[in-house]
């Protein structure tokens, strides 16, 4: 793996379905050369209402072997990823671990990271300003991450090396002293650390979050955790800066078995329409939607699927507060005055619905291609160099 990599600590945040999981991903791959999906060097987790500082750091949890029960510690998500990069500094590797946030805001931050809240204040060289103090069993739970055989006998944690049973802070002294004379001063701090019972987070930890800015039901974060991290925007496709996944080029609306257009100039429209409505709409950069709000099968993105997720969030979430904005965008000449007393009239306008943000969306994306100097549309339609050139995937 690729060595001077300076840790990232990002919390990615925008509207739902811009792809923030999946950019998290390539920052993976391409900035700490972690391959997609290696459970080597990462963890997963998502926070949620009921997700705990015992989920994050471990917990006792009772045990059942024949008639006896028994209690085992099991580490929590933070203590797993932290025991992984330890692991590599000891034994000298120069890889990067990952831990994984998905919906950091739907859990309670502050009392799930407790004082390891301190260790996110990094120095220049990577490793945590300060260090905090671990439980007993918290620092048999990093040890059995690092891979180390743990025994506590008589309230003392025990190293077992072969049939050799060391105290914990003698085989952590002896680790100190054999790693220096290698000169792995790395590994020796992590050893210099335990003996201690204390933590630090390592330069080769990195830790990515992802926020779904729409999400009402959620967790303040204050100030102070939110200037610990960097913040990157994941921007809704609107506007004249858009770039379209190439996976999405050949992706058609079905209406009742029926191919209609294509997808992306609905997902457009939708944003334009949300983005006309700021005075009436709260934070319409959190409402938009994203290029997988609905993930398309086998290339076609169902009309059913439009109204089971996508006109619910509409009508419960982007427009809860005011109707009247849909009552003017769905009304024509024929029917100048619709009313939308209830969901049902709504979804009964389905159709008609996504035919108007189609035109919008039309319209915008070809404001785009303009500037990309195509003299003729049916020309750009059938250059897909385009998109390759300015694809998002």
């Amino acid at each position: 793996m690729p060595e001077n990599i300076k840790p990232i600590q990002k919390i990615l945040f925008g509207s739902p379905g811009t792809g923030k999981s999946y950019q998290i991903r390539e920052i993976a791959r391409d900035k700490l050369g972690i391959p997609l999906d290696d459970t080597t060097h990462t963890v997963k987790t998502v926070f949620h209402p009921e997700y705990t500082y015992a989920d994050f750091m471990g917990k006792l949890l009772p045990l059942t072997q024949g008639n006896s029960i028994i209690y085992k510690f099991y580490p929590g998500h933070f203590i797993r990823i932290l025991g992984m990069a330890y692991q590599g500094l000891i034994d000298g590797k120069k890889d990067h671990y990952l831990l994984v946030i998905d919906e950091l805001n739907r859990g309670n931050a502050a009392a799930i990271f407790g004082t390891v809240f301190q260790l996110l204040d990094r120095e220049s060289d990577g490793w945590s300003s300060y260090e905090v103090d671990v439980s007993d069993m918290e620092l048999v739970g990093l040890l059995e991450a690092m891979r180390l055989k743990t025994i506590i006998q008589d309230g003392t944690i025990e190293i077992k090396e072969g049939k050799t049973k060391i105290p914990c802070e003698d085989f952590c002294q002896q680790k100190v002293h054999q790693l220096l004379a290698s000169k792995n001063s790395d590994g020796s701090r992590v050893f210099s650390l335990i003996q201690h019972r204390r933590i630090k987070i390592p330069y080769n930890l990195s830790i990515l979050a992802t926020i779904n800015t729409s999400d009402e039901s959620i967790y303040y974060l204050d100030s102070a955790f939110k200037r610990r991290w960097d913040w990157e925007y994941v921007k809704a496709p609107h506007g004249s800066d858009i770039n379209i996944p190439e996976k999405f080029l050949d992706v058609k609306l079905i209406i009742n078995g029926d191919e209609q257009e294509t997808w992306l100039y609905y997902i457009v429209g939708i944003n334009e329409l949300i983005k006309s409505n700021y005075q009436v709409i709260r934070r319409i950069e959190d409402k938009q939607i994203g290029w997988w709000f609905i993930k398309p099968e086998n290339g076609k993105v169902d009309l059913n699927q439009v109204k089971d997720k996508l006109m619910f969030y509409l009508w419960d979430s982007v427009f809860s507060r005011d109707k009247r904005p849909l009552e003017q965008f769905l009304s024509t000449p024929n029917q100048p005055s619709v009313k939308l007393t209830g969901y049902s009239d709504f979804i009964e306008l389905t159709e008609e619905f996504m035919m108007k943000v189609y035109n919008i969306g039309k319209e915008n994306v070809r404001v785009i291609i303009r500037r990309e100097d195509f003299e003729d549309y049916n020309d750009f339609e059938n250059d897909t160099d385009f998109f390759d050139k300015n694809s998002g995937s």
